[in-house]
């Protein structure tokens, strides 16, 4: 069965064994524990329950499981060594991962502690360089003065620096600065694009009449940040400073790259602490009375006796039901080895609400043979396999990534089975390469038909597969029908739309096959129509609503002849792929033959596939999943279903494996 059939669990259990029993929970990892906030809010439960006050320990754990994250950011950022393209995690039974981080954790924890400072004290140089970069920046226009900058005043006699537009004419200014102020010594430091920066010395009894005087100019006076010595002195000091930051920063990051072969047991800890707060996390929002814990959840019902196994060890009380029929069940899709992967596509729409049923047996077939037909190169399929082929293989992959490639792995092969019926090896690099290199004719001849030579056949192919794909989607909303006990919405709703069709189809095409099809089409096809507008507004009320739902429903022909349109997209991805390797092939080959030629031909190849195969290979991922998400789940599909989330060890880098088994 593909949707996994759940049970209701409800548990009461022993204070005194709730850790230990928590701990076989988490490693059996097979029931999932619902909020409790509905219990909490029951006023009849309300005067004897509470919470265990654990917040203090999960915030410790979560402030561990931060620290440790660091360091292994600090570390990653620093090691030199050769990330893998996944990450695996790697295998370990329960028993051994426990003695192992028991002789490590001492050791670790002071490599974390020691990544942490150095990972920190180089941000915090970092911080002190931006800062004094900013102030070297902001002196540099003030390099050549010679005035320290702490003295801004004498008793009698004020320093003023300040600036005037880069358009400012100097001798103008010192010419009004002396007008105002006889006693202004004017000096002009330096200048940049946008300004001119000057220092003037003055009387303090003058320096209002100098502001007056230079207003004209648009000077400003400025003050610079309080330091000791000349801006060049005060310069050459943060260059200094800098450059034992600098230093510093080197030492912490060679510090950190020899931390490197600490890495792996700084990830097995942060398993280890994730694995407690998650535990410390489920203890917390459980009820509790005095004596007993209590929770309730959901498990799949094979899980049944290994649960009721470990209930029966703690002496829990337990009772195991079956969902009430409004009761928001959870999902868990169990599909046998070819279709699994196909999961991936399901799970990116929806998973199926109560109603469903799993629609991945259905859609994988039909997802193999669009895939494979619209990139439809035997070459490139080779290649898409033995890529998947190859990460599987190097890679323990888990999840969505394993179901992912798995699934391309499948689509190659198809992809592979279209080539050789188009003839599509690299496009006809072959029987370009062979012209252009060795003068020779040289045809892959396909097995079935080119589509490039024969478009509209191809379009007859793909509007035939659309239709029985069509077709499916239908059949499994009557089986719906039929399973909820309503035989004659089966009938009424998809099988006369059944006779409509494929009536409507044998009159239009069943006179190349048979002089009589046209005929029978004809009738099925009046019979279909008035059955569809007789029943379709049956549920409706009074005449006028039955005439106006059944005109309604008739109208949705519409809908199925654009539905049936909308796999034409099959013809041109298909063509697309074909057209673009052609246009490939034809460019390398422009320059003729010889070396030059040859090697113009294969680099122009190389890059152009490795284009081809990219763009085309995500088209055919992108409408697969269209034709099956608007076209197939539209006829028959809800969606809407909730995951299955069991509480289990989610751990990162290491695998706890259960007893008795190598791997899960």
């Amino acid at each position: 069965m593909a949707v996994v059939e759940m049970r209701k669990l409800t548990v009461i259990g022993l204070n005194s064994s709730r850790f230990s029993f928590i701990r076989e929970l988490m490693h059996l990892g097979v029931v999932e524990i619902n909020s409790q906030e509905g219990v909490v809010n029951d006023e009849e439960w309300m005067p004897d329950i509470f919470r265990t006050s654990n917040s203090a320990d999960v915030s410790r754990l979560e402030a561990d499981i931060a620290r440790v994250s660091t360091a292994l950011e600090a570390i990653g950022k620093y090691d030199s060594a050769k990330k893998p393209l996944f990450l695996s995690r790697k295998e370990m039974d329960r028993a051994t991962f426990a003695d192992y981080m028991d002789q490590v954790k001492t050791e670790t924890e002071r490599n974390v502690d020691a990544a942490v400072m150095a990972y920190k004290g180089i941000a915090d140089s970092q911080t002190e360089i931006n800062r004094l970069r900013a102030l070297i920046t902001g002196l540099k226009p003030w390099e050549k003065l010679d005035i320290p900058l702490e003295e801004k005043e004498t008793e009698f006699a004020c320093v003023i620096l300040g600036v005037a537009p880069v358009k400012t004419d100097t001798g103008k200014l010192i010419t009004a600065a002396l007008e105002g102020a006889p006693s202004a010594v004017v000096e002009e430091i330096s200048a940049d694009k946008q300004q001119r920066y000057y220092s003037v010395i003055c009387l303090k009894e003058e320096r209002d009449k100098l502001f007056e005087a230079l207003r004209p100019f648009n000077f400003g006076a400025i003050a610079l940040s309080e330091q000791n010595g000349t801006p060049a002195e005060i310069m050459k000091h943060h260059e200094k400073t800098i450059s034992e930051l600098e230093t510093g920063i080197a030492e912490k990051q060679k510090k950190l790259a020899e931390l490197s072969p600490a890495r792996p047991n700084i990830e097995y800890l942060y398993d280890n602490l994730v694995m407690r707060r998650d535990g410390e996390r489920i203890i917390g929002d459980m009820l509790n009375t005095e004596a007993v814990f209590y929770f309730d959840g959901w498990m799949p019902r094979a899980a049944q006796p290994e649960v009721e196994e470990l209930l029966k060890k703690y002496e829990c009380y337990y009772n195991i039901e079956e969902p009430a029929p409004d009761e928001d069940v959870p999902v868990l899709l169990n599909n046998n080895s070819l279709v699994t992967p196909f999961e991936a596509v399901t799970g990116m729409y929806s998973l199926p609400s109560r109603s469903d049923i799993d629609p991945t047996k259905f859609l994988a077939p039909f997802y193999f043979i669009f895939f494979g037909m619209m990139l439809s190169d035997a070459a490139y399929g080779i290649i898409l396999s033995l890529g998947c082929a190859v990460l599987l293989k190097k890679y323990k992959l888990e999840g969505t990534t394993f179901r992912m490639i798995k699934m391309f792995f499948f689509c190659g092969i198809s992809t592979f089975i279209w080539g050789l019926l188009f003839g599509g090896w690299f496009g006809d690099f072959f029987t370009v390469a062979a012209k252009t290199i060795f003068n020779k004719d040289f045809v892959i001849e396909p097995l079935w038909f080119n589509p490039l030579n024969e478009p509209m056949r191809l379009l007859v192919v793909s509007l035939i597969l659309g239709a029985i794909h069509l077709f499916t989607g239908m059949a499994i909303q009557a089986y719906m029908h039929i399973r909820d006990g309503h035989p004659l919405d089966a009938l009424f709703d998809i099988g006369l739309w059944y006779v409509l069709l494929i009536g409507i189809v044998m009159f239009g095409f069943g006179g190349s096959v048979s002089a009589g099809l046209p005929d029978v089409g004809k009738i099925m096809a009046i019979v279909g129509a008035v059955g569809i507008l007789l029943t379709g507004g049956r549920k409706n009320k009074g005449i006028f609503g039955k005439i106006k739902g059944g005109l309604g429903s008739l109208y949705g022909i519409t809908s199925y002849l654009s539905d049936v349109l909308s796999y034409s997209r099959l013809l041109a991805l298909g063509l697309a792929t074909g057209v673009v390797a052609q246009v490939i092939n034809m460019l390398g080959s422009l320059a003729g033959g010889g070396v030059g030629g040859t090697i113009l031909l294969l680099v122009v190849f190389l890059f152009g596939t490795i284009f081809n195969i990219a763009i085309n290979a995500l088209g055919a991922f992108v409408h697969s999943c269209r034709l099956q998400y608007v076209e197939f789940f539209g006829k028959f599909y809800t969606g809407g279903g909730r995951p299955f989330v069991p509480f289990e060890r989610k751990t990162k880098y290491i695998k706890i494996l259960k007893e008795g088994k190598n791997n899960e």
